[in-house]
């Protein structure tokens, strides 16, 4: 019987992960340029150890997250410190405010190519996991939790999120603005950009120093 992963054991195995690669010679990533394409190979290098030492229902990240279980309900992203962004799918406007709806579990590499070995090392530089409830974008949340303190009416947050191109008809907006006077927004740390998916960039994250309820940095040589 395989132990089932828990978020804890998926943080520790996290950690042992960005040590054993980042002394690891990959010979299938020299030479690559496509950012996508070692993110994919990283991604499935790493689930395919947890599914095979762990009871762990892993999904298919083109049509949703990597760990969709309730009890796990995280998704990996890989990717490089020259620009650590990635994409993920749009849902609804409310992402951008009250997060995604999962975790995330976030690798940052430095990409090292050997001519003579003819293999890649990356060196992990960063690796942090992000709750849920921190996966919203900081500066909206940060504006709008200022306006409440500032007594903001309905009106008051339209009209910011209308300013801030918020993809969303009157309605959806006004059932926002209703929502985020009833429940005020926690401190997000993402910046997350409109586009036919939401690109995310992990920024802030990478030089995060201090100390944030719901963020652990697993990995932090930056």
């Amino acid at each position: 019987m395989k132990p089932k992963l828990t978020i804890e054991t998926l943080i520790k195995e996290a950690k042992s992960f960005c040590e054993r690669e980042s002394n690891f010679g990959n010979k299938e990533l020299f030479g690559v340029t496509d950012g996508k394409a070692v993110g994919t190979f990283i991604e499935h290098k790493f689930t395919d150890y947890l599914d095979k030492n762990y009871d762990v229902f892993i999904g298919s990240s083109a049509n949703g997250i990597d760990m969709p279980s309730d009890d796990i309900s995280t998704d990996i992203k890989v990717t490089s410190i020259e620009q650590p962004q990635s994409s993920c799918p749009f849902k609804s406007a409310k992402q951008k405010i009250y997060g995604l709806g999962y975790n995330l579990l976030v690798f940052v590499y430095e990409k090292i190519d050997d001519p003579t070995k003819k293999v890649a090392r990356l060196n992990f530089v960063s690796c942090s996991f992000i709750h849920k409830h921190r996966t919203a974008d900081f500066q909206i949340t940060k504006t709008i939790r200022q306006m409440l303190d500032n007594n903001a009416n309905s009106d008051d947050i339209i009209a910011y999120l209308t300013d801030r191109n918020l993809p969303a008809d009157e309605i959806t907006m006004r059932d926002l603005a209703e929502e985020i006077l009833r429940n005020k927004p926690v401190q997000g740390y993402l910046t997350i950009s409109n586009a036919l998916q939401w690109r995310l960039q992990y920024g802030r994250i990478v030089k995060l120093t201090e100390s944030v309820e719901g963020i652990i940095r697993i990995v932090n040589k930056t």
